[in-house]
């Protein structure tokens, strides 16, 4: 995509050029032109990710994308450029490039595209793909990656969680971080199955981690969810008959939490506890710590029965 005049130029000659053509103060978003593309963003590319938005000023979609683009792009603190083409007097370049409809968006990086897509989005993918760009740069972007992804998950956007995780996969593909995530953004999109096939893939160095053991404790709770709503009824009436029938509570915590009720879960383990705290070995002790795995270390729930199980134990 480089201009003739610009395959018969120097190196020395190039940086020049893709200097000059920065706005004052070498503002990390400028506008981009036909006769300057292979300057100031394929070559500018082969030091850091050059984000492109073809746009018009009669496209309204374009008024709303691109302040929200650079607001993202400028949030990375010069991990990597906007650059801004105005299809309507640079059509020579759309048409190269194949443009069809704006807004478009494509991310250069070493030359060549790496990433992209078409029309306006919510601003979480928008993020989201920023954050993939970035990551082009450099190893140390794939936790923001992950950070992105963990995020998404939380808000229920599991689109957006899965492209963060998934860009991080390209980078390490035995990230555990990017694999558990992976395999829970697969959980909440109602594919269990797919979620277990997915870890027993995995090698034995990444299955031991942590967050990848936790979302294996996840789908195990998800896998149980069918058979113990029909569960709860009778449990919950052992439980009212004999208070001390410390299986049945295990029992019915087992079933409440495959069914979410995650505090009713732990209240029933909490129960347990503290009417017999060593009974079977800790049971229901050892029960609660592996609610707390699949839950994740982080999560509001396991934070509360933590402080719930401590004030037992230490009362």
């Amino acid at each position: 995509m480089a201009t003739p005049d610009a395959a018969v130029r120097s190196k020395d000659e190039m940086e020049q050029i893709i200097g000059e053509k920065k706005p004052a103060g070498a503002d990390i978003v400028y506008e981009a032109r036909e006769a300057d593309f292979g300057e100031t963003v394929i070559r500018a590319s082969e030091k850091q990710p050059v984000i492109v938005d073809f746009w018009a000023p009669w496209c309204e979609p374009c008024k709303t994308l691109m302040p929200a683009l650079e607001k993202a792009v400028r949030a990375k603190n010069g991990a990597l450029r906007l650059a801004k083409v105005n299809v309507d007097e640079n059509p020579g370049l759309a048409q190269q490039l194949r443009i069809q409809s704006i807004p478009a968006v494509f991310a250069f990086y070493r030359g060549r595209p790496v990433d992209g897509f078409m029309g306006a989005v919510p601003e979480s993918q928008l993020a989201a793909f920023v954050a993939r760009v970035a990551a082009a740069a450099g190893p140390g972007a794939i936790e923001e990656l992950l950070e992105q992804g963990r995020q998404a998950l939380k808000t229920g956007d599991i689109e957006t969680a899965a492209g963060a995780f998934g860009q991080a996969l390209e980078e390490d593909a035995a990230n555990p971080s990017a694999v558990a995530g992976m395999a829970r953004c697969l959980l909440d999109a109602g594919q269990p199955d797919e979620a277990r096939a997915f870890l027993s893939k995995q090698p034995q160095s990444v299955t031991e981690h942590a967050e990848v053991a936790s979302a294996l404790a996840a789908i195990a709770l998800k896998e149980r969810a069918a058979s113990a709503a029909g569960e709860i009824a009778g449990l919950e009436a052992k439980v009212a008959a004999d208070p001390a029938d410390h299986q049945a509570r295990i029992d019915l915590a087992a079933a409440l939490a495959a069914t979410g009720a995650r505090d009713a879960a732990i209240d029933q383990l909490i129960a347990s506890i503290k009417r017999e705290r060593g009974w079977n070995e800790d049971l229901a002790r050892k029960e609660l710590l592996k609610l707390f795995e699949a839950f994740g270390p982080t999560d509001p729930t396991t934070l509360a029965g933590r402080r719930k199980l401590s004030s037992v134990l230490f009362s």
